[in-house]
């Protein structure tokens, strides 16, 4: 029990540390660099928890795809992030606004914990059993849930689609492969057959 709060902190620090330098790096490829560090943070935070499912979806989709192709274009495109920064000062007051709902909200979180032990005390716990974590979100999203769930894959295949089709640009003079033109080929469009006297070459 010792073991397990001593990693809670450790990895609890480290994430509100890397969060932190995230919008505190002037360099946005370091705050790309701090922002993976604080999403292996979050998963080691999971594992304690006994998400592990949702720990390695962390590591495989937002840290192997999500964040590398982030850092990919801030490398790659030259970004003034100073016109960026520029308008900072007009949205401060939502983003303002924003942070202090959200302390409010961790103090009343906090204070329940302190002044009212016996209300989270209360809170109903996952019932036991003998299958994984993921074994059980599976049979959930599989069963009671999969029609919501093929709905939301079909809207991001349509929401893919469009973003596809929208910013789609053909040039102009660019030969393309025609696919109906190749299998619509005949013989005859194919191959023409010349007759060619002696002595004489092709005009």
């Amino acid at each position: 029990m010792m073991l397990s709060a001593l990693f809670f902190y450790l990895f609890a620090t480290m994430c509100i540390g890397a969060g932190f330098m995230v919008i505190a790096a002037k360099n946005p490829v370091h705050a790309v660099l701090f922002l993976i560090l604080a999403f292996f943070n979050a998963t080691g935070l999971f594992v304690l928890l006994g998400a592990e499912f949702i720990a390695m979806i962390l590591i495989v989709v937002y840290v192997g795809a999500v964040l590398v192709l982030f850092l990919f274009v801030v490398m790659m495109l030259d970004v003034d992030f100073a016109e960026l920064r520029a308008g900072f000062l007009k949205y401060l007051p939502i983003g303002a606004t924003v942070g202090i709902l959200l302390l409010v909200e961790l103090i009343f979180v906090v204070g329940a914990w302190v002044t009212a032990p016996d209300m989270v005390a209360q809170a109903p716990t996952p019932p036991a059993s003998d299958i994984s974590n993921t074994m059980a979100l599976g049979q959930v999203l599989y069963t009671r849930y999969v029609y919501l769930f093929e709905a939301a894959g079909l809207i991001l295949l349509v929401a893919m689609i469009g973003a596809i089709v929208l910013t789609l640009q053909h040039k102009q003079g660019v030969r393309r492969q025609s696919i109906a033109a190749q299998v619509g080929r005949t013989r005859e469009m194919a191959v023409e057959v010349v007759k060619v006297e002696s002595g004489r070459g092709l005009p």
